[in-house]
């Protein structure tokens, strides 16, 4: 008799990529990315992925790698390379009841899909009634040396667009309870998972195929007392290591990862804020009109009594992501420069 799938999968170790963990259990923030979409596959019948290159070559990052061999083509997609049209496609399966995953090979790409993300996958509810359970997963940001088409931070884009859900996580366990989260919602999510969290960061990831994160919540990664630090993503990671270094200097940093740009968690900012009355907003997206911009405005306007010192923002300037290694340091914050705008915060 002929193996099962689920028989195949299981005879071929290694195939899950749960089998991709460290010898000590550890996942990195890629392999939770895979046990997530894995794990609703096998949960759900009607969630399927689509995406160029995801099948047999398992994405540009392998993160899809070995599911084309255990759910077969007609549930991991590989698509022409034509964005507008995956983002379509997805729209009209989830219409009719079913629930995709599309990647994009670059966030930087997404543009390219961009009327039918904001024009149609966004409105379409509010139109029709219609759930609309879709998810576009892409690889964000820089400091991968990818340079200006292969290192963008599009998340200020769909945050002001109504009917998107805007995801940034920054650690394995948030990536893969968000992600298990985004797929099971009814409305349509934008998934966005840093390059250079990919394989550099690793933790403890939780087993359970119902372990889920909620959407809209953030998360204090650091306590503190004289400044908070609002960031996501990448950024997280530089300012936790600056509070590191900072904590040596006698100021106690509070960071908070925002995780997901819409909804936004006013609560857990505003009550970091109130207890440190200093705000610093490290982001990663361009500065003029940033995330950030709208966190420091929301500060500034529901916090203002709880204030010691101006909000401040840390973020890189307008001109596209350079090549150049040097350039590149020099565009995007780095740990020194998130150190000295705490350090003259603190002494306001």
């Amino acid at each position: 008799m002929a193996q099962t799938g689920v028989e195949s999968a299981a005879a071929g170790h290694g195939a899950e990529p749960r089998g991709k963990r460290t010898e000590d259990g550890q996942a990195t923030y890629l392999v939770a990315i895979a046990e997530a979409l894995w794990e609703e596959m096998e949960r759900d019948e009607r969630v399927f992925l689509l995406g160029e290159d995801i099948g047999v070559y398992g994405g540009a990052f392998k993160v899809t790698e070995g599911f084309i061999e255990r759910f077969g083509p007609e549930r991991v997609m590989d698509t022409p390379i034509a964005e507008e049209t995956i983002v379509g496609l997805a729209l009209g399966a989830a219409m009719e009841g079913f629930r995709p995953v599309a990647e994009f090979q670059y966030a930087d790409f997404m543009s390219s899909g961009f009327d039918e993300i904001t024009t149609a996958l966004a409105r379409y509810h509010y139109r029709s009634g219609v759930p609309i359970p879709v998810v576009l997963r892409a690889p964000s940001g820089g400091g991968v040396r990818a340079s200006s088409f292969h290192s963008f931070n599009p998340e200020p884009w769909f945050a002001h667009t109504p009917g998107l859900k805007v995801i940034c996580p920054a650690f394995p366990s948030d990536a893969k309870g968000l992600l298990k989260s985004a797929i099971r919602d009814d409305n349509p999510c934008v998934f966005l998972e840093h390059k250079w969290i990919y394989r550099r960061i690793k933790e403890p990831v939780s087993e359970d195929p119902d372990f889920l994160v909620p959407i809209g919540i953030a998360k204090i990664q650091r306590e503190g007392s004289d400044v908070t630090i609002v960031t996501y993503g990448m950024m997280v990671h530089q300012a936790l290591e600056a509070a590191e270094d900072l904590e040596q200097k006698g100021i106690s940093a509070e960071v908070v990862d925002l995780r997901t740009i819409t909804p936004l968690d006013k609560d857990t900012i505003l009550s970091s804020v109130a207890k440190t009355s200093r705000a610093l907003v490290l982001y990663e997206s361009h500065r003029f009109l940033g995330v950030g911009a709208e966190v420091g405005a929301m500060i500034a306007e529901e916090g203002f009594e709880h204030l010691d010192a101006p909000v401040v923002r840390l973020a890189p300037p307008n001109v596209p992501v350079p090549f150049s290694p040097v350039l590149e340091d020099a565009y995007l914050p780095q740990v020194a420069d998130i150190e000295a705008a705490v350090e003259k915060l603190a002494a306001w």
